[in-house]
């Protein structure tokens, strides 16, 4: 489970907050789009769950993990947990897609050679890429590349998947097949939050989705028609 309790974010006294005031409860097994547009605090929220940035007031609590009490030895223990992927990749251009994938399980995990290949192999079929994993991220396309980036960010088993503006640099048909393959990693048991300044993407998905604007909450949706009140 993930909280935010009264979260306000401030980078500069100068500026207006990033976020202000954010309260927001996501259980363990959602899917749940983050939309607003460029600077409504969306990145800066993810940021906050992965605990790469801390609340300037508040309190963020993720798998028990809380911002009051964090060390680093805590952060490295709850970012092992916790996948992310971003708009623009970040692959080892001089690193084949399997040792992209594998990177994660060598640096944080102790697993034998053959457990390496073994769980790398499984992500990369479960993304549709197993066939790929000798190429270099230079012979993919853009969709390529990110079912790569997220194959490297479930490798380790993580409890969340946290993505940020996925599909942003990609074409609308590469799109659907991006978010078609988080779905497919979110019913394997991985709680998905997902940024995005598409409201296409949102909309008849049948997800939850949080809208920002200015840094704060205006809108927390869920389908009725699951069972859940709409917020």
């Amino acid at each position: 489970m993930i909280k935010l309790f009264h979260v306000t974010k401030q980078y500069r006294p100068e500026v207006p907050p990033a976020l202000e005031d954010v309260n927001l409860t996501l259980e363990d097994g959602e899917f749940v789009y983050l939309v607003g547009a460029s600077g409504a605090g969306k990145s800066t929220l993810l940021k906050l769950i992965l605990m790469q940035e801390f609340p300037t007031h508040g309190e963020v609590v993720v798998a028990g993990f809380t911002t009051a009490g964090m060390t680093r030895k805590k952060i490295l223990t709850l970012r092992r947990r916790v996948g992310m992927v971003f708009q623009d990749f970040r692959l080892l251009q001089d690193r084949s897609v399997f040792e992209n994938v594998a990177l994660p399980l060598r640096l944080f995990g102790n697993y034998s050679d053959y457990q390496i290949r073994d769980r790398v192999n499984n992500v990369l079929d479960q993304v549709g890429l197993g066939h790929k994993d000798e190429a270099f991220p230079t012979e993919l396309s853009g969709g390529e590349q990110q079912r790569v980036a997220l194959a490297r960010a479930i490798s380790n088993r993580p409890f969340v998947l946290l993505a940020d503006e996925p599909t942003a640099n990609l074409d609308p048909y590469t799109s659907e097949d991006i978010i078609n393959t988080i779905r497919r990693i979110h019913k394997a048991g991985t709680s998905v939050i997902l940024a995005t300044h598409k409201m296409e993407l949102v909309e008849n998905s049948g997800e939850r989705y949080v809208r920002l604007d200015n840094g704060t909450i205006v809108e927390d949706w869920v389908d009725p028609l699951r069972g859940v009140a709409a917020r």
